[in-house]
């Protein structure tokens, strides 16, 4: 029986872009990252915008999901590492996403869930219980600069989100990308820095730098790129905004 109610983790199926075996800022050691289909954000800087919907993404039950990641099971627990379901945003297919990590569970693999919180409503506990990490992503702060940030993204249930964690005593590394003009100025960088400070959970923050590696990603879809003609931050500039999580008293990376 799964933690999903009822029935079989066969029986809880979701659409899965790609998958890729990383290391680096999806967790610790080395992952197995599935990238779910489907987002409530247009991000000017997204990295993988074939994930914004369900087009050509494979729709899957968890335990063959999971049967995939049987094949690199001893090579990511030998390494200290797990698994982390990324997207996307995985928050999109709750059910799905409890149903992998009960798996996940049994195996007893290390969970990783990289979200920018859910895009409605609430999380179940039982989802939650099930992870051992959130990689939460607080883009900026306000809620018209979010927005204008991310297509029209709601900055206050990511807020809501990050204060259950924070109840929860949940472990959660913060996820801040830097893009020049958008978030990069001290008043977006204090108010998350600030907030996060407070949530008492943040074990860590990644300050990173903004890149346009996913060009060609755009021009093979289509899309317009909105960043494709705006510099990544400088040095300085990262150095400052990870200055400033750190006299937060967080730690920033």
């Amino acid at each position: 029986m799964s933690a999903t109610g009822a029935g079989t983790l066969a029986d809880v199926s979701g659409y899965v872009q790609s998958w890729d075996i990383a290391t680096g800022v999806d967790g610790p050691g080395t992952r197995f990252v599935a990238f779910l289909a489907g987002c409530q954000l247009r991000c000017l800087y997204c990295q993988n915008p074939e994930t914004w919907t369900h087009r050509g993404a494979e729709l899957v039950d968890a335990e063959t999901l999971l049967s995939r990641i049987d094949r690199y099971r001893r090579f990511i627990a030998v390494s200290g590492g797990g698994v982390t379901l990324s997207g996307g945003e995985p928050l999109m297919q709750p059910p799905f996403v409890e149903a992998v990590f009960t798996g996940c569970a049994e195996r007893g693999l290390h969970t990783a869930l990289d979200t920018a919180g859910p895009p409605r409503g609430d999380v179940p506990e039982s989802l939650l219980d099930l992870v051992d990490l959130v990689l939460l992503d607080i883009k900026t702060w306000g809620a018209d600069r979010y927005r204008a940030l991310t297509g029209g993204g709601d900055l206050e249930q990511t807020l809501r989100f990050a204060r259950r964690l924070g109840e929860r005593g949940q472990t959660t590394w913060l996820r801040y990308v830097v893009v020049p003009g958008h978030n990069d100025d001290p008043e977006a960088v204090e108010g998350v820095a600030g907030f996060a400070a407070s949530l008492g959970c943040v074990e860590r923050v990644d300050v990173l730098p903004m890149h346009r590696l996913a060009t060609a990603k755009y021009e093979a879809l289509g899309l317009s790129y909105p960043v494709a003609d705006l510099a990544p931050p400088d040095d300085d500039t990262v150095a400052r905004v990870r200055a400033t999580f750190t006299a937060h008293g967080l730690t920033a990376v």
